[in-house]
């Protein structure tokens, strides 16, 4: 059934580069210009067209390389991205851009360092003026252009909070995951953060959610943001869970076995909008198993 409404790491990651996929020419719509248009429309007529989203995990993570980093950091449930991380992440934002046939109009990310990190890096890569192709990070970035992509952090997309996917010795004593998001905002490139968007989730989930509600919660916040924007394209910067959920529940029949860092899923349906309404078909998944990170197995 489509949708309608008002316009308004527990994977084991192998280090293969997600898989360049052949694409055809886009041309670049920045996403105030987009809004434009829908404004300007006639009311009576309908306008149709495809919605993506992309679901993105962070990229490599300190705590998987030096595993006695966590015995001195003051947040080990916590950890920052390695260097080749954070290469990994821009060159994914790279391939975005050059390859993808559709601009990126926002960035949604969890709040958790490794995905903030990872998002500061594609956004970086998207939104440079000069596209350098020998760039390697964020750091080789000249100028940006922020008017290009807007980005803000989602609780809805933060790591699954219990102990499958945190250790019990490292998770906070009391239970509770403490974020400053104006310090975190502080780390995403100067004026791409869009402070005029409220989250829909407006705080994190209970200690110990089961899998089975954190994989709810996956699934609900990609089509909340979906319905919430939905003449934009999107991308999730998230954690291995919430992109295999992004393909599991909405190919059905579907076992993902394994999300790489920086492995994405493609997602994308069709949009209607009339009278500042719209209707919107299922989500299609595009991404092959194997392709761009994800792999997985009919059941």
């Amino acid at each position: 059934m489509g949708r309608t409404g008002t316009l308004c790491n527990c994977f084991i990651a192998s280090f293969r580069t997600p898989i360049s996929i052949c694409r055809r020419q886009k041309t670049f719509i920045p996403w105030r210009k987009l809004n434009l248009m829908a404004a300007s429309m006639d009311p009576s007529d309908t306008k149709t067209y495809q919605q993506n989203v992309l679901v993105m995990r962070h990229g490599d993570r300190l705590d998987n390389f030096d595993p006695t980093w966590e015995k001195t950091a003051d947040r080990p449930w916590d950890p920052p991205l390695i260097q080749n991380g954070l290469h990994r992440a821009f060159g994914t934002g790279r391939e975005f851009r050059t390859r993808l046939p559709f601009p990126i109009h926002r960035v949604f990310v969890s709040p958790f360092l490794r995905c903030i990190q990872t998002a500061s890096e594609v956004v970086a890569a998207l939104c440079s003026v000069d596209d350098d192709p020998n760039a390697k990070s964020s750091n080789d970035v000249v100028a940006i252009d922020p008017s290009r992509v807007k980005v803000s952090i989602e609780y809805g997309l933060c790591e699954m909070l219990n102990k499958t996917a945190i250790r019990i010795d490292v998770a906070p004593k009391d239970g509770i995951f403490r974020f400053d998001v104006p310090q975190l905002e502080a780390l995403l490139p100067s004026g791409t953060v869009d402070p005029t968007v409220e989250p829909v989730y407006k705080e994190l989930p209970q200690w110990e959610e089961t899998v089975r509600d954190a994989r709810s919660r996956y699934e609900r916040i990609i089509k909340a943001l979906a319905d919430k924007y939905p003449s934009q394209n999107l991308l999730l910067v998230t954690h291995g869970e919430g992109v295999g959920v992004s393909v599991s529940a909405f190919k059905g029949d579907t076992n993902v076995i394994e999300v790489d860092y920086c492995a994405y899923s493609e997602l994308t349906r069709q949009v209607s909008l009339k009278n500042e309404s719209f209707s919107a078909g299922n989500f299609e998944v595009l991404t092959e198993s194997g392709q761009t990170g994800v792999t997985y197995i009919a059941e």
